[in-house]
């Protein structure tokens, strides 16, 4: 098993990688440039190297970051040169290390987790390099090493990473107390490290800690007083630490004694924690794991995300106190825009509740509540964000109909907390819950709290405890009108009315984990009452919208005059021709006079406004020219008419691109609209390109992706819009679409079989391609993992096309019978039609042989039937070839790539199949002359067990040989070889029938000298047979 490795991809010397990855394209810029130095330095002196270095690198940029990262490279892959290699790094570079910086930082944020153990190594030595030189810049390297210590976790590479660190900033501590923001980076890592470390075996790193985090508070305390209340938290959880302790005292006793600007700890908890500390504590791994569900993953499709983060994070005892982590950082730092909150994306509480569920012990449970509630204790609303303290509150509403337990041990926190926090402040902490509460009512977060607070749901204790405790906020409200019962589900993290905010309240089990969507039972009662028609195919829950008064005074009141008046217009007229000609005029004033500060302003009014132009379908039930024409005559349209109507180097364009692309930021669904216009408007005939420009100026600032992006909004929006863009998006982005099966996907994921018979048809009229030669065999790859109905539609338009099939015919190589049928089955009745070539024949034979797996039996059995000619010789061919291959060839065919390899023994087993599957029935493709010259070359050199094994084989080519006697023996010079074995032949037959077993051993001692001979013999008369 040892050479395997070489058959792979060669391991790089930088990351750690699979057979399955590609080259990672920074290793491969590192590779080439350790290439250059090297190839500079070579058989150099020390001085006539860096004389050779010194020299390219004043040639110009490029040639000064080859050789900085050269050196760099060599420094991390190769310990015994670093020193050397870094002294001369210090000497030619010119911009004071700042590639190398950046370098780092990449690797560190990106690459960490993949690094050769001898790599990060080597890594943090460069870091401590850095540091002992001082170079501007290494603080921040330094900081971003940090982050990646990861909390809840005592494994011995991350705490020798955390050692290692620690012992950088004690060896120049000098240097460290130079920069405030790393000072207060450190205590806060350590000071949460230092929960971790409590065991016997770590007491002396931990003692190490101890010292080094004291030190700084009491040398740079207002440096570490910028933390903010969260240095408080972190001081709570190791105050029975006797050093700390001591802090304590002088911190709540003689704050002065600490620094004389500090007042008492109310000054500090008064004080909320910055993003960066927050942020800090998460590895950029976790980090990315967090962001992606909080912005990408759907609610209810959450559970295979969160058990892969829990098996990746939170699987082991130590790691409870990272969930204090995890609920800091979603609170504090995941502040999700207006469009995500309008969305079904995974919502924040359902990640703190998912998490809080998770926790095994009580001081982990009581931890994870307090960071939840912490920004709840010193809340001022001119200070503190709401967003910090939006998650607790519906946490606790979502999980009272499912998970009550959760909602009751959740208040019953909160109010425990107030008195037993810190008692000398126990007003402060009660006024700042009570001003969480307050501020969330305000802002609408909920409109009442009595039902949660005196729900029955929860205990008699708990619900008296909670009069006492907010008496103003359990009194039940009048009886409320229609509308407020409406709007009171309205909130922040989920705006939608019904559908997103009640449907997971009935599902007892699973409010974190797996949510499906169903209605609840009031729900239900609005849509018996309406009376709608069943319809029993599978769709996407649509969302019941209310129409209310659009409230755009917070953004009108900041526009100026001209342009308020015309938004204002705007909003009373309801005449759709009306709000046409008025938006006209608004656009008219953004190409006269426009300050552009006003643009996110103007763009939120919009966005407001035409909010109920974005809902329901956008391409007519009936498409005609005037029913097309009809569907883009909306108010948004206008600006994408203006636009048509003006040439891209004009300034005006790029204003008006502009606001387009600001407007996009506040409704995404303006993508693929403007690509409905540009396609059903005539006033855009030809203007496709314009949806390029407009994705350039947009945040994403990329085609491909600002393009994808629109085609999956308008996928699960509008699936007969989406087979309505399909030609003109193919045809017009064909770079974007034809590399990879991303929109192919989407497609096939949706359409029904109507839909898909007419894109076969677009495709035969020549308006459709959707595959070509160069990446059409990828995107078949890529569709192995899809539906069984995604993977026949994408094979039905394949098939469409006129690709020849050889193009493809590499895909058999990936394909196994038991998970591929739906490629194979296609691939068979598409195979059937074809005449066999060499190199499909040779692709067939090299799948492995199954018995359950009939593929190369069937074809082969139908091409024998139909081609027996043209199969024979290309069977005869690839025997022949495949014979030889393994003495001539071994090592080179051992390291090809490709996946399956075609062997003799394989070919053999697939030949004796179809022989067994012909023999009942009259066919003569094992008596074509090319198939038994083949085999009689093969059984010359193949050894003994093949013989045995393939004996029923072998007897056909022996028979043919009897037979072809005469001819051979009239062949020339050669000749005579072959006619004294011919001549011994015939007695080893009559020995054989005659069952003598002395006369056969000695014609065996008789034939085996002359085996070797024989076999050149062979090979010779087939080479000439065959020319």
């Amino acid at each position: 098993m040892e050479p395997s490795p070489a058959k792979g991809k060669p391991q790089g010397r930088l990351l750690v990688s699979t057979t399955l990855d590609a080259k990672d394209e920074l290793e491969e810029r590192f590779e080439r440039c350790v290439g250059i130095v090297t190839s500079m330095t070579n058989a150099l002196s020390e001085r006539e190297a860096n004389d050779a270095l010194t020299a390219h690198v004043c040639k110009g940029p490029q040639q000064h970051e080859e050789v900085c990262l050269g050196l760099f490279t060599v420094i991390l892959t190769e310990p015994s040169q670093a020193q050397r290699c870094y002294r001369d790094l210090a000497l030619i570079n010119r911009d004071g290390m700042n590639v190398v910086l950046m370098k780092i930082n990449q690797i560190l944020m990106e690459k960490f987790l993949k690094l050769q153990d001898v790599c990060r190594t080597q890594l943090v030595w460069v870091v401590r390099e850095l540091v002992k030189s001082g170079v501007i810049g290494a603080d921040g390297v330094l900081m971003t090493l940090m982050k990646q210590i990861a909390g809840g976790d005592i494994s011995s590479k991350n705490l020798w990473l955390a050692e290692s660190v620690l012992d950088i900033l004690l060896d120049q501590k000098e240097w460290v107390l130079k920069s405030g923001m790393l000072v207060a980076m450190s205590v806060y890592t350590y000071l949460r490290l230092m929960v971790d470390h409590g065991t016997p075996n770590l007491a002396i790193f931990r003692q190490k800690e101890v010292d080094f985090c004291i030190s700084l508070l009491r040398e740079k305390f207002m440096d570490c007083y910028v933390i903010g209340r969260d240095l408080v938290r972190l001081l709570q959880n190791v105050a029975r630490i006797p050093e700390m302790e001591l802090l304590w005292k002088d911190l709540l006793h003689k704050p002065q004694t600490l620094s004389p600007q500090f007042t008492g700890v109310l000054q500090l908890l008064s004080s909320r924690t910055s993003r960066k500390f927050l942020a800090c504590r998460l590895t950029p791994d976790m980090e990315t794991k967090l962001l992606f569900m909080t912005s990408r993953v759907r609610f209810g499709q959450q559970k295979r995300y969160q058990d892969w983060f829990q098996r990746q994070y939170l699987s082991t005892a130590e790691s409870q106190s990272l969930r204090c982590d995890l609920i800091r950082y979603i609170c504090g730092v995941v502040h999700p825009s207006n469009e995500v909150l309008s969305s079904d994306i995974l919502p924040r509480w359902a990640i703190i509740g998912w998490l809080l569920t998770t926790c095994t012990s009580n001081v982990a449970a009581s931890n994870a509540k307090l960071a939840l509630f912490y920004d709840w204790l010193f809340f001022s609303p001119e200070k503190d964000s709401i967003m910090n303290i939006e998650p607790a509150i519906l946490v606790m509403h979502h999980s009272m109909k499912p998970h009550p337990a959760i909602t009751a041990t959740l208040l019953d926190f909160m109010c425990r907390i107030i008195p037993h926090f810190f008692p000398p402040l126990e007003t402060q902490v009660r006024q700042g819950v009570f001003n969480s509460l307050t501020f969330i009512m305000e802002k609408r977060v909920l409109a009442h709290l009595a039902p949660l607070f005196d729900n029955p749901k929860l205990d008699r204790e708990l619900r008296s405890m909670l009069r006492d405790r907010f008496p103003e906020f359990c009194s039940s409200p009048s009886p409320p009108t229609e509308d407020e019962v409406l709007k009171q589900e309205v909130k922040m993290e989920d705006p939608v009315p019904l559908d997103v905010d009640n449907h997971v309240l009935d599902k007892e089990d699973g409010c974190y984990d797996h949510p499906e969507a169903a209605f609840s039972d009031d729900e239900e009662e609005i849509n018996n009452k309406a009376g709608k028609k069943r319809d029993f195919r599978f769709l996407p829950i649509k969302e019941e919208y209310i129409d209310e008064p659009v409230d755009i005074t917070p953004y009108v009141d900041q526009l100026e005059d001209p342009l308020k008046e015309k938004v204002l217009q705007l909003q009373k007229e309801s005449d759709m021709e009306v709000q046409c000609e008025v938006m006209q005029e608004i656009v008219d004033l953004i190409l006269e006079d426009f300050d552009s500060e006003q643009m996110s302003t103007l763009a939120s009014c919009l966005a407001e406004l035409f909010k109920g132009h974005f809902r329901g379908d956008v391409l007519p039930d009936e498409i005609t020219e005037e029913s097309l024409e009809e569907s883009v005559s909306k108010p948004v349209c206008l600006v994408f008419r203006n636009l048509c109507q003006m040439q891209e180097d004009n300034s005006s364009f790029s204003v008006l691109l502009d606001m387009l692309a600001e407007l996009y930021q506040k409704q995404p669904k303006i993508g693929y609209h403007l690509l409905y216009y540009l396609k059903a408007s005539k006033a855009a005939a030809g203007k496709m390109n314009l949806y390029e420009a407009f994705a350039q100026a947009t945040a994403l600032g990329d085609l491909h992706t600002c393009l994808m992006m629109d085609m999956k909004a308008c996928q699960e929006d509008d699936v007969r819009l989406l087979c309505y863009l399909t030609p003109s998006i193919y045809s017009e982005f064909p770079d974007e679409t034809l590399r990879s099966g991303e929109l192919l996907n989407m497609i096939v994921a949706v359409i029904d079989s109507t839909q898909l018979q007419e894109l076969m048809c677009h495709v035969m009229m020549g308006n459709l391609v959707m595959f070509r030669k160069d990446s059409v065999l990828n995107i078949l790859i890529q569709s192995l993992d899809w539906e069984t109905f995604e993977q026949y539609s994408t094979w039905q338009l394949f098939l469409a096309h006129s690709i020849p099939l050889e193009t493809i015919i590499p895909i058999l190589q990936h394909l196994k019978y038991k998970e591929h049928p739906e490629a194979l089955s296609c691939l068979l009745l598409q195979l059937r039609r074809e005449k066999p070539m060499e190199e499909m024949v040779k692709m067939v034979l090299s799948r492995p042989c199954h018995h359950e797996d009939q593929f190369t039996t069937s074809i082969l059995r139908h091409w024998a039937a139909k081609h027996d000619d043209l199969l024979g010789e290309h069977i005869k061919a690839l025997l022949i070839k495949n014979n030889n291959l393994p003495r001539k060839r071994q090592s080179l065919r051992s390291s090809s790539s490709k996946l399956a390899q075609l062997t003799l023994e394989q070919m053999l087993e697939h030949l004796d199949n179809l022989r067994l599957n012909l023999i009942n029935i009259k066919n003569n493709f094992f008596t074509q002359t090319p198939i038994l010259q083949a085999l009689q070359h093969v059984q010359a050199s193949c050894d003994e067990a093949h013989k045995m094994r393939f004996s029923d084989l072998f007897a056909l080519a022996e028979e043919y040989e009897d037979s072809t006697k005469p001819p051979k023996s009239r062949r020339k010079a050669p000749a005579s070889s072959p006619r004294s074995r011919k001549g011994a032949a015939p007695p080893t037959n009559n020995e054989e029938d005659s069952a003598s077993s002395s006369a056969s051993e000695e014609e065996e001692e008789v034939s085996k000298p002359k085996a070797p001979k024989r076999k050149r013999k062979g090979s010779s008369a087939v080479g000439s047979d065959s020319d």
